[in-house]
């Protein structure tokens, strides 16, 4: 069953490689409608363009705000607005590259870029970076990013924001309890255990078992190993030991200082179990603030960074980096980099992530006065973008990275809770799967 998966989603590939090179001849131009394989054109950098939101309903208002704010300033441009959902974006994008009617310029998270470039639909910005007002005003990390979830050789996506890994942790039960800001490793474990008192149904901490294991796990794992690369030479570093050693004791936590329900839990309800105010810690990214200051109110919880190692080295892995790419079969594509421009700079960045809750990619924006008002975002940012943090870049790029990284793995890893399988065999699976892929990947690009 897994080889079919993956060779069905390298076959659909292929399919619409061919598709997009029947297509070409057919595809139309100045609104947007080309398919993968079109060359496009710069065009007069003036007229209509048609941006696609793939966070469409949830993103759509601040999106409009951004628009409005682009027409006002550059009134012979107009802008068309299609609002996506999440979940169909990956489709959306699919459908238009086999079929023609690409956007000009469109929202691609690094979860898809590597799938989309692949397919011939995404133009290099490099050289546009590079003489660019945006040059030198981006995280590097975050570029970083970008750059290696599109493979690695050129820059196909300018980020606009990222989430970063968070953990709360209630004050209130810190205080009582005597205990400092779990800042560290060591801390956080002393924390996860003074805190435990199973016969009143009291946890130090919630681990995330269910739905999305896997990211928060590596993270963890990757963060107290202080291991900063994805990769030595061709192969993964996922089953060093000293990764497997960190792991775990990361799971040892499990039903120790953990909920028993934990091993289901996705964010959702996990977020939801934290909120109850029975459990001190909780790692989740920044998306879940606004959840916690309703249930717990503002004076009872914190959000800082990841915990560090205990000399402050800082390693963590990458998180998904939203950004906007322009699009190949475009005719019009000085008017579509405007866009990109002008949406990412200083202060409609700062909107866009103000009202998004995320780290701002323009290095100005993360400085804003919401941003250093907004604790566990000032934190994230400043960890983000600091000169001594270390990032471990998922390998998004790999085709076969989201089979991997969910349908073979989440049901193993609530094994090695359950304690059904150990640390060890688990990475040593994961790992093989990754070099293989790896592999697989390289004799391919």
């Amino acid at each position: 069953m897994k080889i079919s998966i993956r060779s069905s989603r390298r076959a659909a590939v292929a399919v619409a490689l061919g598709s997009v090179l029947a297509l070409t001849a057919t595809a139309c131009g100045d609104d947007g409608s080309g398919a993968a394989g079109d060359k496009g054109g710069e065009g007069s950098g003036t007229g209509r363009i048609t941006f696609w939101d793939t966070n469409g309903g949830v993103r759509t208002d601040i999106w409009k705000e951004i628009i409005a704010d682009f027409e006002k300033a550059n009134p012979d441009i107009k802008v068309t607005y299609v609002g996506i959902p999440a979940a169909s974006a990956q489709s959306k994008y699919d459908t238009a590259i086999q079929g023609g009617g690409l956007p000009d310029v469109g929202g691609v998270g690094t979860a898809m870029l590597a799938e989309v470039a692949v397919q011939g639909a995404l133009d290099p910005l490099d050289a546009r970076l590079k003489g660019s007002a945006l040059d030198g005003k981006l995280s590097k990390n975050l570029l970083d990013s970008s750059r290696a979830a599109g493979g690695g050789d050129q820059l196909y996506q300018i980020p606009t924001s990222s989430n970063n890994g968070t953990l709360w942790y209630r004050t209130d039960l810190f205080e009582r309890a005597g205990l400092d800001a779990p800042t560290t490793w060591s801390a956080f474990y002393a924390a996860a255990d003074k805190l435990t008192d199973r016969g009143r149904n009291r946890f130090g901490f919630t681990i995330r078992g269910g739905e999305g294991s896997i990211a928060p796990a590596l993270d963890a794992a990757y963060s107290q190993a202080g291991v900063d690369s994805f990769w030595d030479g061709d192969r993964t570093t996922v089953n060093d030991p000293r990764i497997v050693a960190a792991l775990a004791k990361y799971v040892a936590l499990y039903k120790k200082d953990t909920p028993s329900a934990d091993v289901n839990n996705d964010f959702t309800k996990m977020v939801a179990q934290w909120d109850s105010g029975t459990i001190g810690m909780l790692s989740h990214n920044l998306g879940s603030y606004q959840d916690h200051l309703k249930a717990l109110g503002a004076d009872r919880f914190r959000g800082l960074p990841s915990p560090t190692r205990d000399d402050g080295t800082r390693v963590q892995i990458s998180n998904p980096v939203d950004g906007l790419s322009v699009f190949k079969p475009g005719k019009n594509k000085a008017a579509a980099w405007k866009f990109v421009e002008f949406a990412v700079s200083h202060a409609e960045n700062s909107k866009y992530n103000r009202s998004a809750g995320q780290i701002p990619a323009n290095t100005d924006a993360a400085k804003d006065a919401w941003v250093q008002e907004a604790e566990p975002t000032k934190l994230a940012a400043e960890a983000l973008n600091g000169a001594g943090t270390k990032i471990v870049q998922l390998p998004y790029y790999l085709p076969d990275w989201n089979t991997i990284s969910k349908a073979d793995n989440e049901p193993n890893f609530q094994k090695v809770l359950l304690g059904t399988m150990s640390a060890e065999d688990f990475l040593d699976l994961l790992a093989d799967q990754l070099n293989k892929a790896q592999a697989d990947w390289k004799q391919n690009h």
